[in-house]
């Protein structure tokens, strides 16, 4: 494999001609993929093919083992460059030319039109603008913690900085010395809508200095003497504050080597057509296998196993479960924060610790001061950054760890819902854990009472689940999310509860109970009914049932999902027997366990009289009693409800 090393004082004439070759045919590939898919991004490859010959040029890594774990990692924050990455990656022997230049674009390949991890040498799922930096930053900080030599580069565009993102990013990694990571900037003043400067004024480099980043001008982002002194002056240390992270800011052109393509903003995202990528060929010296090339991409067909990149996860002490007696009254964040306290005890003594914390202000809040308190090498305050944080979370999960990332639903659910999509799209290992959703968030009003979670969270394939019934539950929830690996939503209330206590007047989830996931929890058994529920309604459920048993002699059983993803569809069915299903939860009525419950009646053709109870408006702002009541959930409200669906199908027969 092609690499240089930095300890040299400069380029040699045959590494020169050997960039310049490697430039030539990555610059074929490029015009050839865009061209045969007739869709693509070739302008903003050419503008930043050198700088990402020479990032693989000097970067330690090995084409043969994409996987090794101390390996610098070169990040492309602008995944709609694919052409240029793959081309590159042809260089160092990581993907075959023709099997790029074929397949670019076609469902089933690995070549995707925003690069993606299944090829070898992609380190992350990218194309959703501004983001880069803050995966970036995860990465640096796991490899840190773990005293790797490892550097992580971050390339992105000039028009991507504009992402309010990108500053949280920035001032993370000064507050936390990531001198190990480089942001190189591809400045080529063009974006889909023209002039960078005309669609959003930004003065890029003045905004790194005053975030205290070390920066570095390259006045020829096309020139590779230039770009190689600029890395070896970063990487040597020779910067005004060699603790800080450093960023290159490369003056490039769009569409650099074609002449009738250079400085086009029209290139950013349009394909030649084909003959003029003859002409584009022609003026290169290159020949033209777009016709043989073409006949090959009508016959694709996928016939190998795309790459998957290796999933780490370590070892976790969970310890031993604790057991809140039946007079406890307390808040699931608080017995949320003890499990932490406990898995810092366990897991974070050594050398390097397991379990990371990460939250954004809210740290006493989310209960997270004791972790800080026992582990505060593992605790990292991103303040009010949310996007940012998430983003970092998740990347940091994939570097070995157990990451917990904790705020209030709206901010860590609402707010950063796209962040999370990415982390699910690239497999992290997050532990998201949510508290103050639902309307029990009370008296701080409609902008920060989270109605909505679950049917966001639906929406991410790779996430489970899980909403805690009590101190109890929340307790063995958090271990099992700790010691298995995956992405995980676990969300809470706001309000103290009383430990949910069985038919014999036992906690019900106290003592040998174990979580299952997939698994609802019967607390109650009757025939005439079934009430569905979770989180923290439950305890107005059961008051509900008592009711309904004590005055109305009605026998309803009470099912409580904490398990959302996975689902225990057959419990569902099951209670459909009895003929009537009463779901009842602090979340949006249309998109919440009710919709579920009526999917899964509906999937399985299976009759039965569903009632849905649930939060139908923005709530207002007071005691949560108050607004269940006023949103008919409360044990008064579930109690008519089920008399009037009742009295309704008498009334029918």
């Amino acid at each position: 494999m092609f690499s240089i090393s930095l300890d040299q004082a400069s380029l040699r004439d045959e590494q020169r001609e050997v960039l310049h070759q490697m430039w030539l045919r990555c610059m074929r590939r490029i015009i050839v993929s865009t061209t045969l898919a007739g869709s693509g991004h070739p302008g903003g490859s050419m503008s930043s093919l050198h700088l990402v010959l020479m990032l693989y040029s000097v970067l330690r890594h090995r084409p043969e083992e994409p996987c090794w774990p101390d390996r610098d990692r070169l990040l492309v924050s602008m995944g709609h460059i694919s052409p240029c990455v793959y081309s590159a990656l042809c260089e160092f022997g990581y993907v075959l030319e023709e099997d790029m230049c074929v397949e670019f674009r076609m469902a089933g390949s690995s070549f995707a039109g925003h690069v993606e991890s299944c090829v070898p040498g992609v380190e992350w799922n990218t194309g959703n603008l501004g983001q880069g930096l803050s995966t970036g930053a995860g990465m640096a900080l796991g490899l840190k913690l773990r005293k790797s030599p490892a550097r992580v580069a971050v390339l992105m565009g000039d028009g991507e900085q504009q992402k309010g993102q990108v500053a949280e990013a920035r001032r993370f990694a000064v507050k936390y010395e990531l001198d190990n990571l480089l942001c190189v900037v591809d400045r080529n003043g063009l974006q889909i809508g023209g002039n960078t400067r005309v669609v959003m004024p930004q003065a890029i480099r003045a905004e790194y200095i005053a975030s205290q980043w070390n920066v570095v001008h390259v006045e020829d982002g096309h020139d590779f003497d230039r770009i190689y002194q600029a890395l070896k002056k970063v990487w040597s240390g020779d910067v005004d504050e060699p603790r800080n992270p450093s960023v290159l800011v490369a003056d490039t052109v769009m569409g650099k080597g074609v002449s009738f393509m250079e400085g086009k903003a029209r290139y950013h995202g349009s394909t030649l057509k084909d003959d003029e990528a003859d002409a584009a060929l022609k003026e290169l010296g290159l020949d033209n296998p777009i016709p043989y090339l073409k006949e090959k991409r009508k016959s694709f067909r996928v016939f190998r196993e795309h790459f998957c990149p290796v999933q780490t996860y370590p070892h976790i002490e969970a310890g031993t479960p604790r057991t809140y007696s039946r007079d406890t009254v307390t808040d699931n964040r608080s017995a949320y924060g003890a499990v932490l306290e406990d898995l810092a005890r366990l897991n974070n003594e050594g050398e390097v610790p397991k379990v990371l914390g990460f939250s954004c202000d809210l740290e006493g809040s989310v209960k997270m001061d004791g972790f800080h308190r026992l582990s505060e090498r593992a605790f990292f305050e991103s303040g009010i950054q949310e996007h940012h944080a998430a983003s970092l979370a998740g990347a940091a999960s994939k570097e070995g760890y157990v990451a917990f990332f904790s705020t209030f639903g709206v901010f860590g659910v609402c707010e950063t819902y796209n962040q999370h999509r990415l982390n699910d799209i690239n497999q992290t290992q997050l532990k998201l854990v949510c508290t103050h959703v639902g309307l029990d968030v009370g008296e701080d009003g409609q902008t920060h009472q989270c109605i909505d979670y679950l049917g966001l969270m639906q929406n991410l394939f790779g996430f489970s689940i899980f909403m805690p019934a009590d101190p109890n539950q929340t307790d063995r929830i958090i271990r099992h999310v700790a010691t298995h690996p995956g992405n995980f939503f676990v969300g809470m209330g706001r309000s103290k509860l009383r430990v949910i206590l069985n038919e014999a007047g036992e906690p019900a989830f106290g003592g040998d109970y174990r979580f299952r996931p997939g698994v609802a929890d019967r607390l109650r058994r009757g025939d005439q009914g079934a009430l569905l529920t979770f989180g923290q309604v439950l305890p107005h459920v059961l008051r509900a049932h008592d009711e309904l048993a004590a005055k109305h002699g009605l026998q309803f059983s009470v099912l409580n999902f904490a398990s959302i993803r996975p689902l225990d569809t057959q419990a569902i069915l099951s209670a459909a027997e009895t003929g009537l299903i009463v779901t009842v939860e602090d979340h949006h009525v249309d998109t919440g366990l009710g919709a579920i419950a009526a999917r899964v009646l509906a999937d399985a053709g299976v009759p039965c009289r569903l009632v849905r109870l649930g939060v139908k408006r923005y709530g207002l702002s007071g005691q949560p009693d108050v607004l269940y009541r006023i949103e008919g959930i409360d044990a008064d409200g579930i109690v008519r409800s089920v008399l009037e669906a009742r009295s309704g199908d008498r009334q029918e027969k």
